[in-house]
């Protein structure tokens, strides 16, 4: 195109004036013969001598090759650019039907390069016209070849220009660190309140924001052969549904976030926030991207421990081992549990019991061994009482698991393809692989760098009623080190503890300032048949009152799913509130350390108050338990308090 417009430049005069010597003629011709000629002679279009026709005809075959030539390389160009755009748009489809877990991304400096070295060829072709100035008149326009002018065209240059155009964010109104329940329910909370937000999170696992219960539970009862693959189960009412809290169409690219009309929620995937710049209100991600911020909300959950004495056996015990947290160590154990032939747990609190119990059903069918170990005296030791203890640990042995007590783990080591757990009372262990559940340490990995205080006693980031640790930055979750106006400065491992604190961090960041003042509770299925669901402190160092009934078809985690409809039970109680229940008139036995506890409600106390409470076998009860310990009063009998549950209820 440059070529013809030079040419055009230096033919242009000469075609005017051509012109202009036609319509003279023309005229003169009309005037002496008193009509208009038909035709012109083309000898009169010539500005010389007659005879020049040479000049007309060399003029006339310029110009034509001049217009077939720019009206051929139009129509290539053209052909081209819409093959490059079907094949580009093909391309772009495939890519969208993929999951947003494979989505890969490159790092923030190589696309901005690849974009300033694609837009410059078409800035420098467009100059000209759009924003140069124009050259003076009597300079000759810089001619270019045809390879020249269409190097910018090319498909490596198209395709890697269209690769580059999208590009991750730099800037997000809300910034979410962490991609677990917490975060989650910020986002929907921040979205609720600001329809038009834009919020981006940013987590270092690969997969969309997910439920981290039933890891544990239903989906190692699930009798589809590909669950860990489709991760969706049945829950104990029969319903069907996935972990993942939404599909991949819930949420927006984040590369088409910060344009996004109407806002959304992003999720960068596979990304971890290794820098914190307060006072610059910005992230630097772990390959050196910046991601700046108006809000930002810190819910790193934290990382499963592990015993030292595992982690200074060698890599050949390290890789039989699993700190089980994530989808892939569920993965990981349900490989596991299908070509080894003993497993071996260690911890004997919520989640080693349950996962105890899980492959305890499965090693019926399978002929694995499954041994659970504790230094308690009785599964969850630390936070039933003893006698309730005791009855746990025989129902777990019941599910065929064997329970080591009193276990202290000494050393371990790889020995004739086993691994050898030696106790400090002498036994000894073989076993394929261990499984390692003895707790969760915090994240605050970002402590140093942000400046955040960190708590000293219970660990996660210390923050103030509103779940602020600055002005502008939150911390919900696991993470979050909270004051209790009941109960103190505690910190909570549990999902209903997420999903409530992560909840009014987010409507904190859109500016309601509201104290957190929720009582969270957890809850725990040893199976479909005993469940039971906890508030406040329970600790077996307090002093416990249990009352309990005998139980009833209705009494099981199933029936309460089936009546409750879902089987993450604090998502329906985390709404109730508890009206003035009367307690029935009838008189209620005190049922004590009996040999079997149907359902019943243990009281924990201290001087004299409720701190917490546990309903072993009855469901749907918690805004009670939560009135009774937010109220903060002593009860002379608390079998009358008991009443207010209807354990008695047939």
């Amino acid at each position: 195109m440059l070529t013809c417009r030079a040419v055009w430049k230096k033919l242009a005069p000469l075609a005017r004036a051509s012109s202009t010597v036609c319509r003279q003629n023309v005229r003169r011709a009309g005037w002496n013969n008193a009509r208009t000629p038909l035709c012109v002679p083309v000898a009169h279009m010539s500005t010389g001598p007659v005879g020049g026709g040479s000049d007309n005809l060399k003029y006339a075959l310029l110009v034509g090759a001049s217009f077939v030539g720019g009206l051929t390389y139009a129509v290539i160009t053209l052909k081209g650019d819409q093959k490059r755009h079907v094949e580009r748009m093909a391309e772009i489809s495939s890519r969208k039907q993929k999951s947003a877990s494979q989505i890969q991304t490159e790092p923030a400096a190589p696309l901005e390069t690849k974009l300033e070295a694609a837009a410059a060829p078409d800035a420098e072709a467009a100059a000209p016209s759009e924003t140069a100035e124009p050259p003076p008149v009597d300079e000759p326009l810089a001619e270019a070849s045809a390879e020249e002018a269409a190097a910018p065209l090319t498909d490596a240059g198209v395709e890697e220009a269209a690769d580059s155009k999208p590009s991750l964010p730099s800037h997000a109104p809300y910034l979410l660190i962490g991609g677990g329940t917490a975060s989650f329910a910020a986002a929907r909370s921040i979205r609720a309140r600001d329809p038009d937000a834009k919020v981006l999170i940013v987590t270092d696992e690969p997969d969309l924001p997910y439920m981290r219960p039933p890891l544990s539970k239903e989906l190692w009862f699930s009798d589809d052969p590909s669950v860990t693959e489709t991760l969706r189960f049945k829950q104990w009412n029969g319903k069907e549904r996935s972990i993942y809290f939404q599909p991949p169409s819930f949420y927006v690219d984040a590369e088409e976030l910060s344009g996004a009309e109407n806002g959304g929620v992003a999720v960068l995937t596979g990304r971890k926030v290794v820098h914190m710049d307060v006072r610059g209100n910005k992230v630097k991600l772990d390959d050196d991207m910046e991601i700046s911020y108006d809000k930002c909300l810190i819910a790193t959950g934290g990382v499963p421990r592990n015993l030292q004495v595992i982690e200074r056996a060698g890599e050949e015990v390290m890789k039989r081992t699993t700190v089980f947290r994530k989808i892939d160590d569920f993965k990981s154990l349900d490989k596991v549990s299908r070509n080894a032939q003993s497993i071996t747990i260690i911890g004997g609190g919520f989640l080693g019991s349950e996962l105890a119990c899980a492959l305890g059903r499965r090693s019926t069918e399978s002929g694995l061994e499954v041994i659970q170990m504790f230094p308690e005296k009785g599964n969850m030791g630390k936070v039933l009482p003893e006698y309730l203890s005791n009855w746990t640990t025989e129902k777990v042995k019941k599910e065929g698991v064997k329970v080591i007590r009193e276990a202290v783990v000494k050393s371990v080591s790889y020995k004739d393809d086993k691994l050898e757990i030696k106790l400090k009372d002498g036994r000894v262990v073989r076993t394929d692989h261990i499984v390692a559940a003895v707790g969760l340490e915090p994240n605050v990995d970002l402590a140093k760098s942000a400046g955040l205080e960190v708590d000293s006693d219970f660990g996660g980031y210390r923050v103030n009623a509103e779940l602020q640790a600055r002005s502008n930055i939150w911390v919900a979750g696991d993470a979050a080190c909270f004051y209790d106006i009941r109960l103190g400065r505690r910190r909570v491992e549990h999902h209903d503890h997420a999903v409530v604190s992560g909840r009014l961090a987010g409507e904190n960041m859109t500016g309601a300032n509201k104290p957190y003042w929720h009582q969270s509770m957890f809850w725990s299925d040893l199976g479909p048949d005993v469940g039971y669901e906890a508030i406040g402190i329970v600790d077996s160092s307090l002093p416990t009152v249990g009352v309990f009934a005998k139980a009833t078809a209705k009494d099981t985690p199933k029936a309460a799913t089936e009546e409750s409809g879902t089987g993450i039970r604090s998502e329906s109680e985390t709404e109730d509130t508890a009206s003035s229940a009367v307690a029935p008139a009838a008189p209620a036995p005190v049922v004590s350390h009996r040999d079997e506890y149907g359902k019943g409600v243990i009281f924990y106390l201290r001087e004299k108050v409720v701190v917490g409470i546990i309903l072993w076998n009855v469901f749907n009860r918690m805004p009670i338990a939560r009135k009774i310990i937010k109220d903060g009063e002593e009860h002379v009998d608390l079998n009358e308090v008991a009443k207010l549950f209807n354990i008695h209820e047939d």
